[in-house]
This record gives C-alpha cells, structure tokens and sequence, in this order.
C-alpha cells in the first residue's frame, strides 16, 4: 500500500542490500515500481474515532513510481496513479468514484553522515476523489474539479544489525498544502525492513494521516492510521517481488480498511 498514501514509501532494492525512502539513486540508476491493491471496508470510524460508521466499500488502486538519478544527491520521482472505489453509505444506494492523478518532484540528499538525511518536495494533480488516502467522502452533485497537492517531506534512514541480518528503518514527516474544500493534511510514515539470507526481507510499515482543521463541506477533519506486513523476494539482480496485507486499526471520519497488495520493482 502507497498510502497513502501514501501515503505513499520510496523503496529501491538491490539483491542483498536495502535502501528506503531517504536514500538517492546513483547517477543515471532507476527504478520503477508497480503496485496493485485491492481493499474493502465492512464499516468505518465515526466522528468520535468509534467503529461503528454504516459504510460498505471497496477500491481497486494502482500506482507506478517512476525513480531517476539525475545525480547522486538528487533524484527525480514521478508517480502515475488510477482508482475506483464503491461506497455505500447507511445501507444508501451504492456510490462509484473514479480517479486519477500525476504526481511529480524530486528528492535531494542533505548528509549521509549519521544516517541518511532527504528532502523530498512534490506537486500532485488529482481528481476530487483522490482515492490514495484519506476518507471517502460523498459525491457532491454540484462537482468538483482536479485537485492539487504541495508536499514537502523530510526523510531520514539508517541501516543496522539485528541477531546477525541487515535492516533498514526509515522515518518520514511530511505536510501536505492541499486546494480547497480538502483540508491540509500532516503525515508521519514508518518502516522497518529485515533480510532473512541475500534474497528474503520482511517488512513492516505504519502510515499515518491527519487532516488540518480547514476542511470545508462535504470535506471533513479526519484521522487515519495504517499498518502493513510485507514480504519481499529477490527474483534476479534486477527484479524483485512484494507481498502485502493491511489493515486499519483506528481512524476518525474514515473507512477500515483491509487490503492486499501486489508490486514489482525493477531497477538498474
């Protein structure tokens, strides 16, 4: 999942060694990851953070990340995605949405001194719905054009040792400037990564969302948290696979989700 949005993880693997989201490419290195997610919700968070919202949804969601090293210390990203999700709301007649959006920018290297320390800043174009993250909101009958999205993210990583394996854990604090009637939103995204020999890393990811209090109607504040387990597998030096599931423990004014995931890297 790319919560996410995002939320969504900038992740390149090479067989054997780990990079998350604060690291760069090399000069003239790429990669490009694919990701397909299925997701479904039997009821949703209230407004008061219960979950007992009536609310019945499904989503279909892809995403590619397209990664270029225009130099060792700045790499450029651009991030195509589609959606469609259905909701139905107090057992109402069902709602479709349909989305897509372009995301684009680039993520420059601070220091690698103590760690890895990145600045990433990106511009996103989307639909009204923007079916990545956050709540599904009701369709307004009046319409409502494409939406745009100023992120600026910070993003430290560092490697270690755990029991003998090589990992990776990867902090990421961003905010999110965002048009009207959608709030502005703060995310905070963690991720931990673990080698089981040269070709098997585990991961676990949290994703966290939270909007600003300037939402305007049919938009609401809202406050969602997800949690990730993956598997990762190394087919041969340039591709790899990754497996994953999630769900939704707690949220304010958003779905439970549960998904599954499906992506494919290649890089060079």
């Amino acid at each position: 999942m790319r919560e996410s949005l995002a939320a969504l993880l900038l992740l390149a693997v090479a067989c054997g060694h780990a990079h998350a989201g604060a690291w760069t490419l090399k000069r003239h290195h790429w990669q490009i990851i694919s990701d397909f997610e299925i997701a479904r919700a039997s009821y949703g968070y209230d407004g008061h953070a219960r979950p007992d919202a009536p609310i019945k949804f499904d989503k279909i969601y892809s995403k590619t990340l397209g990664e270029y090293g225009w130099s060792d210390r700045l790499t450029l990203v651009v991030a195509p995605e589609y959606s469609t999700a259905v909701s139905s709301w107090n057992g109402g007649a069902p709602v479709t949405a349909i989305d897509m959006g372009l995301e684009g920018g680039a993520r420059y290297l601070l220091t690698d001194a103590f760690g890895v320390l990145s600045l990433q800043a990106t511009l996103k174009y989307a639909g009204p719905f923007d079916l990545s993250h956050g709540p599904i909101q009701k369709y307004d009958s009046n319409g409502r054009g494409a939406t745009r999205s100023e992120e600026a993210r910070l993003l430290y990583g560092t490697s270690f040792k755990l029991f003998g394996r090589d990992g990776f854990a990867d902090v990421e604090a961003a905010e999110r400037f965002i048009t009207a009637p959608r709030p502005n939103e703060t995310a905070i995204d963690l991720t931990a990564g673990l080698w089981f020999g040269s070709k098997t890393m585990v991961m676990a990811q949290s994703f966290n969302t939270i909007s600003g209090g300037d939402a305007e109607p049919p938009y609401t504040y809202f406050r969602e948290n997800k949690l990730e387990l993956s598997l990762v597998r190394c087919l041969t030096d340039r591709w790899s696979v990754q497996l994953g599931a999630y769900v939704a423990p707690a949220g304010q004014n958003t779905v439970a989700e549960q998904g599954v995931s499906l992506s494919i890297w290649s890089h060079r």
